[in-house]
């Protein structure tokens, strides 16, 4: 049966180990399978830019009528990756050790090869077909964002398989992200012998997270500080010492003012110890907001309901390959394809909610051919 098939090919998937910068043994396996469709494959250059051992994946299937569609999702995963047995108990995949499951997002992939392959053996009147796998996603977006202009088709709606939320889920909203590094220079002095000559660049660091807006600023709006970093020795006041953090705002005004908070937490405590600190900013991506009316979410809705599906708008907290598209002027929207508690050696997806993007994936192909 398709369902058997669709999960075989899953679990085939997950059990390829493919973390960032790792992807080509990934990527030589989904190119089989889209050749075996009658798709024309290809990498493209990216891989000079990445780090990774294989470039972006780009395969084209011609339609029968003069329209085009393009669906993507990545091939990297998280770790821990390595030996992935995936298990099913009571209709749901886990993995059976202590690692990622990958549904983030093989789930996606899988989804993608299934739908099309059933498009295809239907034979019914489709679109050109795009599929689009990005390598290191889960690196800032690093695939995506080092695909050449013009490699995608000019004004097709791009459909990238990879959030949380059931099949049928629309990401209408996702944050931009900015990333920063502030290096505190404080003076070194011996800390039994002499601490009042030193300067603390610790102490200045802590300060400025203790005064700094952190966790949910607003219902759009997100910060954190990650990391920290210095110190030589318990004897030693530190000269020296490296936050690291970011802020996430769906609204670009908003997150503007969340970093010159944040920036101006760092400048005054550095002042007020009688340090210094150099802060550097870098945007990873911009943000992606589209109106519950816009034509391509109705359209995936009515695609939902044709395939059984009850369709739901979210917006989401985290980037995906869609906020790096969007920025270049393709219409991209992340659907959700049923994954949970990614990232974690507990994550887990329902063999039906496989079962549900792929039908998705299906329907959209077919709803393409008569838009």
């Amino acid at each position: 049966m398709e369902s058997n098939r669709l999960l075989d090919l899953f679990c085939e998937l997950v059990r390829i180990e493919s973390p960032s910068r790792r992807e080509g043994a990934m990527a030589e396996r989904c190119a089989e399978e889209l050749r075996s469709l009658g798709f024309e494959v290809r990498f493209d250059a990216s891989a000079a830019r990445t780090g990774s051992d294989t470039g972006n994946l780009i395969a084209h299937l011609p339609g029968t009528v003069a329209r085009s569609l393009v669906f993507s999702a990545h091939m990297d995963t998280v770790e821990p990756c390595a030996g992935i047995e995936p298990v099913v108990v009571d209709g749901v995949v886990r993995s059976a050790g202590d690692t990622i499951l990958s549904a983030d997002d093989k789930a996606g992939v899988a989804a993608i090869l299934e739908g099309v392959r059933r498009a295809v053996e239907a034979g019914f009147a489709r679109p050109d077909v795009t599929v689009l796998f990005t390598t290191c996603e889960e690196v800032h977006l690093l695939g995506s964002g080092a695909l050449a202009e013009g490699e995608l088709p000019e004004g097709a709606p791009c459909y990238v398989l990879d959030a949380d939320g059931a099949p049928g889920t629309v990401v209408t909203g996702a944050p931009c992200h900015w990333g920063f590094e502030a290096r505190f220079s404080g003076k070194a002095a011996h800390a039994g012998v002499a601490p009042e000559e030193g300067v603390s660049a610790i102490a200045m660091a802590a300060a400025a997270v203790d005064a700094m807006p952190l966790g949910r600023i607003d219902e759009a709006t997100t910060a954190n500080v990650g990391t920290v970093a210095g110190g030589r020795a318990t004897n030693v006041v530190p000269d020296a010492c490296t936050l690291a953090g970011e802020c996430r705002s769906l609204f670009p005004e908003r997150a503007e003012a969340q970093k010159a908070a944040m920036t101006a937490a760092l400048e005054d405590a550095a002042a007020r110890f009688g340090g210094s600190v150099e802060v550097d900013w870098a945007k990873s991506y911009d943000a992606v907001l589209y109106a519950e009316d816009d034509a391509l979410v109705r359209d995936i809705a009515a695609a939902a309901r044709a395939a059984g599906l009850a369709p739901c708008f979210k917006h989401s907290g985290g980037g995906s390959d869609a906020n790096v598209l969007c920025a270049r002027g393709v219409r991209a929207v992340t659907l959700g394809v049923g994954m949970a508690a990614f990232h974690s050696t507990d994550e887990h997806i329902a063999v039906s909610d496989l079962e549900g993007s792929a039908r998705l994936v299906e329907t959209l192909i077919a709803q393409g051919a008569r838009a």
